[in-house]
């Protein structure tokens, strides 16, 4: 697969999952957008790293939350470098409580995020992929908690359950353009993002008997990306090690 002409858009890729993912991409040849909010320092250090390995890739900082910064940011990104032929939807916030004790902006700013994001990015890239006519890729990172719910997430939850059915949705729209759009549910990664409280509470669940890594979610990802998977769409992917 001709790859190095093909430009991939990976919001939050400062830290953590989408950080393995702009790596995977880079790896396969892709020239890349990072998108970032508040790890402005941590994304910089990474384009810095992927350019010395001859990734052609650019920043982009705005909150996915913010439908008119996320247009104008990306519209401006695809002015100068073109337009995205993946998008790889990743930027998300928790605010875990129980429902009875969670605040009113707790639940908002899950929601805005997560799914509010998936529209406020995917929306302006959608057209200028179709314009490309090379097929595509829109994959979004969901969460086991999406597909099971889990306890003192509702937000969290009903965010990344709704992101699975847009991505859906989105499938049935853009397969006669040959763009695929799939969803990646993981269970507990290894991030900053992971309490260990729960990890601890969670490890005999998990056939497995451990959390998994960034890289392992990444390697789907790139798999979504190459040409092997131009056959699957609107799919979730578990990345569990057997947890449900």
């Amino acid at each position: 697969m001709e790859t190095k002409n093909r430009r991939i858009l990976v919001t939050g890729a400062g830290t953590g999952i989408g950080a393995a993912i702009a790596r995977r991409l880079a790896k396969d040849g892709f020239r890349l957008a990072l998108h970032c909010r508040s790890h402005i320092e941590d994304t910089n250090k990474l384009a810095a790293e992927l350019a010395d390995c001859g990734c052609d890739c650019s920043v982009v900082s705005f909150d996915v939350a913010d439908t008119a910064a996320a247009e104008a940011a990306l519209n401006e990104d695809m002015d100068k470098y073109g337009a995205y032929w993946g998008v790889i939807s990743n930027a998300g916030i928790t605010r875990d409580a129980p429902l009875p004790a969670l605040e009113k902006n707790d639940w908002f700013d899950v929601i805005n995020t997560n799914l509010g994001g998936f529209y406020n990015v995917v929306k302006p890239c959608v057209m200028p992929m179709i314009h490309l006519r090379d097929g595509g890729r829109i994959i979004t990172v969901s969460s086991l908690s999406g597909v099971a719910g889990n306890r003192g997430q509702t937000n969290y939850s009903a965010s990344k359950g709704g992101l699975i059915a847009a991505s859906k949705s989105l499938a049935l729209e853009l397969g006669k353009r040959g763009i695929t759009v799939n969803s990646i549910a993981p269970g507990l990664i290894e991030t900053k993002m992971a309490d260990q409280a729960a990890v601890d509470a969670a490890l005999g669940m998990i056939p497995l008997r451990r959390i998994g890594k960034p890289e392992e979610v990444a390697a789907v990802a790139g798999f979504l990306c190459s040409d092997g998977a131009a056959y699957i769409t609107r799919q979730v992917i578990n990345v569990n090690g057997g947890m449900y």
